[in-house]
């Protein structure tokens, strides 16, 4: 086990030391699904918020989802698959305009997001309703965490990130992995970093061990 590589996320891996990052709550706003032709799925905890609700209402609704990741967590889930994304929210700008504009879209969200893909399709003339359903607070784990020398950072999302900062530095002798650009923005001016190949954990995790 490579216990020099911290991983912060809402998910472990075994050949790292996990923190998690995110207390998550679970919102159930009053949703209308019969009104939308599209739902749009960017994090595996929007897929567990919908456990909230009755399958029968939205399942059959195709979803575009940000990445593979999320898209088998949403088809293991029973869900019907628009299209895929690579990863990026930013980019699912290039999935939606693919779509006619009388198409009626619901983003499924978190509280807090990093992306302005939606506004910039409202710009456009897409028609996209937005709904809340989960909230995140940084898990008193993240807070407390002690990080040994010379370790290997894996930081997964912005708020995890920003949560770290709270109560630690990033250590110049640190090495640093980041899943994303948009991740990567959060991190401090003066850090280095690299960003892994793929929208991943695991590619996240193979960088890391390389470094």
């Amino acid at each position: 086990m490579k216990t020099n590589i911290y991983l912060f996320a809402t998910s472990k891996h075994q050949d790292a030391i996990s923190v998690k990052s995110l207390e998550v709550k679970f919102l159930k706003p009053s949703i209308d699904f019969s009104a939308y032709d599209y739902l749009i799925i960017t994090s595996k905890q929007t897929v567990k918020a919908l456990e909230q609700y009755d399958k029968k209402d939205f399942i059959d609704i195709p979803a575009l989802c940000v990445s593979k990741k999320t898209a088998a967590s949403y088809e293991n889930f029973g869900g019907n698959i628009l299209d895929i994304g690579d990863g990026y929210g930013d980019n699912l700008v290039k999935n939606i305009k693919e779509k006619s504009k009388d198409k009626k879209w619901l983003y499924l969200r978190a509280e807090l997001i990093a992306s302005d893909f939606v506004l910039r399709c409202q710009d456009d003339g897409y028609d996209i309703d937005e709904e809340i359903l989960y909230a995140s607070q940084c898990s008193q784990e993240v807070l407390d965490v002690n990080i040994c020398k010379n370790a290997t950072l894996i930081f997964t999302s912005p708020s995890a990130i920003t949560c770290f900062l709270k109560t630690h530095t990033i250590d110049s002798y640190a090495k640093v992995v980041v899943l994303g650009k948009t991740t990567a923005k959060s991190l401090p001016k003066n850090i280095k970093y690299q960003i892994s190949q793929k929208t991943s954990i695991e590619s996240c995790m193979e960088l890391a061990i390389t470094l």
